[in-house]
Protein backbone atom coordinates (compact mmCIF):
# COMPACT_ATOMS: atom_id res chain seq x y z
CA UNK A 1 0.00 0.00 0.00
CA UNK A 2 1.24 3.59 -1.21
CA UNK A 3 2.90 5.55 2.19
CA UNK A 4 -0.65 7.92 3.26
CA UNK A 5 -2.98 6.17 1.01
CA UNK A 6 -6.74 6.63 2.34
CA UNK A 7 -7.30 2.98 1.39
CA UNK A 8 -6.17 0.91 4.17
CA UNK A 9 -4.98 -3.12 3.70
CA UNK A 10 -7.71 -5.29 3.44
CA UNK A 11 -8.70 -6.36 6.74
CA UNK A 12 -6.60 -3.65 7.98
CA UNK A 13 -9.65 -2.41 10.40
CA UNK A 14 -11.62 -0.71 7.52
CA UNK A 15 -14.80 -0.92 9.58
CA UNK A 16 -13.09 0.87 12.43
CA UNK A 17 -11.92 3.11 9.81
CA UNK A 18 -15.44 4.39 9.26
CA UNK A 19 -16.63 4.21 12.58
CA UNK A 20 -14.01 6.72 13.10
CA UNK A 21 -15.01 8.71 10.30
CA UNK A 22 -18.65 8.65 11.66
CA UNK A 23 -17.63 9.53 15.00
CA UNK A 24 -15.06 12.93 13.80
CA UNK A 25 -18.87 14.19 12.12
CA UNK A 26 -20.14 13.81 15.17
CA UNK A 27 -17.81 15.47 16.95
CA UNK A 28 -18.33 18.15 14.82
CA UNK A 29 -21.47 18.81 15.67
CA UNK A 30 -20.90 18.27 19.02
CA UNK A 31 -18.26 21.01 18.99
CA UNK A 32 -20.68 23.09 17.09
CA UNK A 33 -23.84 22.51 20.04
CA UNK A 34 -21.07 22.98 22.82
CA UNK A 35 -19.97 26.59 21.34
CA UNK A 36 -23.99 26.99 20.70
CA UNK A 37 -24.86 26.84 24.27
CA UNK A 38 -21.35 27.91 26.24
CA UNK A 39 -21.53 31.34 23.95
CA UNK A 40 -25.44 31.86 23.89
CA UNK A 41 -27.67 29.77 26.27
CA UNK A 42 -25.47 30.41 28.33
CA UNK A 43 -26.20 34.58 28.18
CA UNK A 44 -30.25 34.12 28.83
CA UNK A 45 -30.66 31.01 30.45
CA UNK A 46 -27.28 30.27 32.27
CA UNK A 47 -28.35 27.22 34.38
CA UNK A 48 -29.42 25.28 30.70
CA UNK A 49 -26.09 26.73 28.87
CA UNK A 50 -24.29 25.37 31.42
CA UNK A 51 -26.07 22.03 31.20
CA UNK A 52 -25.68 21.77 27.75
CA UNK A 53 -22.63 22.83 27.23
CA UNK A 54 -20.82 20.05 29.46
CA UNK A 55 -22.81 17.15 27.89
CA UNK A 56 -21.92 18.19 24.56
CA UNK A 57 -18.14 18.56 25.60
CA UNK A 58 -18.29 15.27 27.10
CA UNK A 59 -19.40 14.33 24.05
CA UNK A 60 -17.05 16.10 21.51
CA UNK A 61 -14.01 14.36 23.59
CA UNK A 62 -15.70 10.77 24.03
CA UNK A 63 -16.15 11.01 19.81
CA UNK A 64 -13.02 12.42 19.22
CA UNK A 65 -11.31 9.55 20.59
CA UNK A 66 -11.70 6.69 18.10
CA UNK A 67 -10.98 9.59 15.01
CA UNK A 68 -7.86 10.05 16.29
CA UNK A 69 -7.20 6.95 16.46
CA UNK A 70 -7.94 6.38 12.86
CA UNK A 71 -6.39 9.22 12.21
CA UNK A 72 -2.92 7.91 13.65
CA UNK A 73 -3.00 4.67 11.49
CA UNK A 74 -3.00 6.85 7.82
CA UNK A 75 0.00 8.70 9.29
CA UNK A 76 1.86 6.49 11.28
CA UNK A 77 3.71 5.77 7.72
CA UNK A 78 5.08 9.06 7.23
CA UNK A 79 6.74 9.39 10.72
CA UNK A 80 5.80 6.85 13.28
CA UNK A 81 7.34 8.79 16.22
CA UNK A 82 5.66 12.15 15.62
CA UNK A 83 1.94 10.68 14.54
CA UNK A 84 2.34 8.82 17.74
CA UNK A 85 3.27 11.79 19.79
CA UNK A 86 0.70 14.03 18.20
CA UNK A 87 -2.05 11.11 18.69
CA UNK A 88 -1.15 10.72 22.13
CA UNK A 89 -1.44 14.43 23.07
CA UNK A 90 -4.79 15.14 21.32
CA UNK A 91 -6.27 11.73 23.30
CA UNK A 92 -4.91 13.81 26.40
CA UNK A 93 -6.62 16.88 25.36
CA UNK A 94 -9.89 14.53 24.39
CA UNK A 95 -9.68 13.39 27.20
CA UNK A 96 -9.36 15.98 29.29
CA UNK A 97 -11.99 17.65 27.18
CA UNK A 98 -14.77 14.83 28.37
CA UNK A 99 -13.32 15.05 32.12
CA UNK A 100 -14.11 18.75 32.28
CA UNK A 101 -17.24 18.17 30.58
CA UNK A 102 -18.37 15.14 33.02
CA UNK A 103 -16.93 17.39 35.97
CA UNK A 104 -19.09 20.32 34.93
CA UNK A 105 -22.17 18.09 33.96
CA UNK A 106 -22.20 16.57 37.39
CA UNK A 107 -22.20 19.95 38.72
CA UNK A 108 -24.74 21.10 36.72
CA UNK A 109 -26.95 18.01 37.91
CA UNK A 110 -26.50 18.50 41.43
CA UNK A 111 -24.99 22.11 42.05
CA UNK A 112 -22.49 21.65 45.60
CA UNK A 113 -23.42 24.90 47.78
CA UNK A 114 -19.59 25.80 48.28
CA UNK A 115 -18.42 25.36 44.62
CA UNK A 116 -16.46 28.62 43.75
CA UNK A 117 -17.37 28.88 39.61
CA UNK A 118 -14.27 31.02 39.27
CA UNK A 119 -12.11 28.41 41.16
CA UNK A 120 -10.16 26.24 37.97
CA UNK A 121 -10.26 22.92 37.58
CA UNK A 122 -8.05 20.33 38.78
CA UNK A 123 -7.99 18.22 36.13
CA UNK A 124 -7.89 20.85 33.38
CA UNK A 125 -7.15 24.07 34.72
CA UNK A 126 -8.28 27.03 32.53
CA UNK A 127 -8.37 24.10 30.06
CA UNK A 128 -4.64 22.98 30.08
CA UNK A 129 -5.80 19.61 28.36
CA UNK A 130 -8.79 20.71 26.35
CA UNK A 131 -7.43 23.80 24.92
CA UNK A 132 -3.30 24.23 25.36
CA UNK A 133 -2.48 20.03 25.13
CA UNK A 134 -5.04 19.83 22.05
CA UNK A 135 -3.23 22.60 20.51
CA UNK A 136 -0.07 20.95 20.17
CA UNK A 137 -1.53 17.47 19.64
CA UNK A 138 -3.20 18.86 16.55
CA UNK A 139 -0.41 20.86 15.43
CA UNK A 140 1.62 18.09 14.82
CA UNK A 141 -1.31 16.26 13.38
CA UNK A 142 -1.77 18.82 10.78
CA UNK A 143 2.13 19.15 10.09
CA UNK A 144 1.70 15.41 9.24
CA UNK A 145 -1.26 15.41 7.00
CA UNK A 146 0.44 18.33 5.00
CA UNK A 147 2.94 15.43 4.53
CA UNK A 148 0.98 12.76 3.65
CA UNK A 149 -0.21 11.94 -0.19
CA UNK A 150 -3.02 11.48 -1.00
CA UNK A 151 -4.70 14.24 2.24
CA UNK A 152 -6.63 17.04 1.48
CA UNK A 153 -3.78 20.16 2.37
CA UNK A 154 -6.75 22.15 3.48
CA UNK A 155 -7.31 20.06 6.17
CA UNK A 156 -3.64 20.62 7.72
CA UNK A 157 -4.11 24.60 7.28
CA UNK A 158 -7.62 24.38 8.78
CA UNK A 159 -5.79 22.24 11.58
CA UNK A 160 -3.47 25.02 11.61
CA UNK A 161 -5.76 27.23 11.83
CA UNK A 162 -7.75 25.60 15.10
CA UNK A 163 -4.62 24.68 16.71
CA UNK A 164 -3.81 28.85 16.64
CA UNK A 165 -6.91 28.98 17.61
CA UNK A 166 -6.97 26.82 20.88
CA UNK A 167 -3.92 28.22 22.08
CA UNK A 168 -5.01 31.58 22.14
CA UNK A 169 -8.46 30.03 24.23
CA UNK A 170 -6.18 28.49 26.51
CA UNK A 171 -3.80 31.22 27.25
CA UNK A 172 -7.04 33.74 27.09
CA UNK A 173 -8.51 31.99 30.32
CA UNK A 174 -5.11 31.49 32.31
CA UNK A 175 -4.46 34.67 31.81
CA UNK A 176 -7.63 37.02 30.94
CA UNK A 177 -10.00 34.49 32.56
CA UNK A 178 -13.52 36.89 31.74
CA UNK A 179 -14.75 34.95 28.99
CA UNK A 180 -17.38 37.97 27.53
CA UNK A 181 -13.31 39.44 27.30
CA UNK A 182 -12.88 39.84 23.32
CA UNK A 183 -9.64 38.06 23.84
CA UNK A 184 -11.66 34.97 24.89
CA UNK A 185 -14.56 35.45 22.89
CA UNK A 186 -13.27 36.15 18.97
CA UNK A 187 -11.03 32.56 19.56
CA UNK A 188 -14.37 30.94 21.06
CA UNK A 189 -16.50 32.12 18.52
CA UNK A 190 -14.20 31.51 15.33
CA UNK A 191 -13.11 27.77 16.65
CA UNK A 192 -16.17 26.43 18.21
CA UNK A 193 -18.62 27.56 15.57
CA UNK A 194 -16.68 27.48 12.30
CA UNK A 195 -13.09 25.84 12.14
CA UNK A 196 -13.14 22.94 15.03
CA UNK A 197 -16.58 21.60 13.87
CA UNK A 198 -15.41 21.79 10.04
CA UNK A 199 -12.24 19.85 10.50
CA UNK A 200 -14.18 17.20 12.31
CA UNK A 201 -16.05 16.85 9.69
CA UNK A 202 -13.82 17.53 6.90
CA UNK A 203 -11.58 14.60 8.93
CA UNK A 204 -14.98 12.02 9.12
CA UNK A 205 -15.91 12.34 5.29
CA UNK A 206 -12.11 11.78 4.34
CA UNK A 207 -11.79 9.03 6.44
CA UNK A 208 -15.24 7.97 5.33
CA UNK A 209 -14.11 7.63 1.95
CA UNK A 210 -11.26 4.64 2.82
CA UNK A 211 -12.41 1.34 1.62
CA UNK A 212 -11.49 -2.49 1.12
Amino acid sequence: MPAGSLAPERGAGSGFVRFAGLCAILAGLAGFLYAVAFVILARGTPALGGLLSALFLLLLGLLATPALVALYERLRETDAPFALWGTLLALVGAAGAAIHGGYDLANAIHPPTTLDPNAPSQIDPRGLLTFGVESIGLLVLSWLIGRTPGWPRGLAWLGYLSAILLLALYLGRLIVLDPANPIILVPAIANGFVVEPFWYVWLGLTLARARD
